[in-house]
């Protein structure tokens, strides 16, 4: 699998699916998940009301992925993770890897060749982005997926330099 860094908009990238940091709810929020559902338009929002009204009436659990149309966007589809909370007391990079690696998974189950990451976690959340960067790149590397190009797109110079630490 070839992994490459863009500094830029993840909702510019012209991928099979991109993975949106999503809040539990799937109903759209602040940063990378609201500026997908802005430039996605309704039809997103709509899939995402219909996966609350069936499979996840509690929300979307911390670490699982799901689907959706990408709408207006330039990608196929949006792959909805919920990254887990940073905690100085509780080790929860076991849930944010797994964001990525059933981020994977649905990406797999789709047929998707090429998938875009944002910094998942590393916004409100607050997740250190040199950890996060580390725990990211770890896991799409470890995952056994078909999927031929993963990007991580990087919204600010110091995640993109803290991802190119990351890959080394």
């Amino acid at each position: 699998m070839d992994l490459t860094l863009v500094l830029g908009d993840i909702t510019e990238q012209d991928s099979d699916a991109i993975v949106n940091a999503a809040n539990s709810s799937l109903m759209g929020g602040g940063g990378v998940d609201g500026a997908i559902h802005r430039k996605g338009g309704p039809a997103i929002l709509e899939e995402c009301r219909a996966l609350r009204a069936s499979r996840y009436g509690s929300g979307l659990p911390t670490g699982q992925a799901v689907a959706t149309t990408a709408g207006a966007l330039a990608a196929r589809w949006v792959i909805h993770t919920v990254g887990p909370v940073h905690s100085a007391g509780e080790d929860r990079s076991a849930l944010l890897a797994s964001c990525h690696t059933e981020a994977l998974r649905v990406a797999d189950s789709l047929g998707a060749a090429r998938v875009a990451f944002p910094a998942i976690s590393t916004g409100i959340f607050g997740w250190p982005v040199d950890d996060a960067a580390r725990i990211a790149v770890r896991a799409v590397r470890s995952a056994s997926t078909r999927v031929a190009e993963v990007r991580f797109v990087l919204f600010s110079p110091e995640a993109y330099a803290a991802f190119a630490r990351a890959v080394g």
